[in-house]
């Protein structure tokens, strides 16, 4: 998907080429910050080569000019809740810091919502960190609800 608005912004899935500035965004934040590692692409590859085995995972770029300025993960989960449901999860959502506020991510999201519909999805859903309150105000904006609590448990990926 193209728009030509101004700026000109491409939407596109992300290829392996685009995982440098995808790390980056990811720890260019104060949360992303102190659990990311973006000098270590070979973390990030790992995930990479696993999300594309798996069918129905995919991650998605805002490209303007020649550099990316925003991704998020689109993942497809069927499930037998809400009569068999397939629902769309969307992950890892990030505008590049010099490019906030440029309507990158409401585009994004338009896409990202287009995908999923077209994909026969009944539901989109997100999870967002508690402390990330103007992100709650941004998907609150698209049309999003806090309806559950979110729960997780941090494994120790050495046990």
């Amino acid at each position: 998907m193209t728009t030509t608005t101004n700026p000109p912004l491409h939407l596109r899935t992300a290829a392996l080429a685009d995982l440098p500035a995808i790390a980056a965004m990811l720890a260019d934040d104060v949360l992303g910050a102190s659990r990311e590692h973006a000098a270590d692409l070979s973390i990030y590859e790992n995930a990479w080569r696993q999300m594309q085995a798996q069918g129905g995972n995919q991650v998605l770029v805002a490209v303007l000019g020649q550099e990316v300025v925003g991704c998020l993960q689109l993942v497809f989960i069927p499930g037998l809740a809400r009569q068999g449901a397939l629902r769309a999860q969307i992950e890892g959502v990030r505008v590049a810091s010099a490019h906030r506020g440029q309507d990158i991510g409401e585009r994004m999201f338009a896409f990202a919502i287009e995908l999923a519909r077209a994909a026969g999805c009944r539901l989109v859903q997100l999870t967002t960190d508690k402390r990330r309150t103007a992100a709650h105000r941004f998907y609150e904006r698209l049309g999003f609800e806090a309806t559950h609590e979110g729960m997780k448990l941090e494994l120790d990926a050495a046990a």
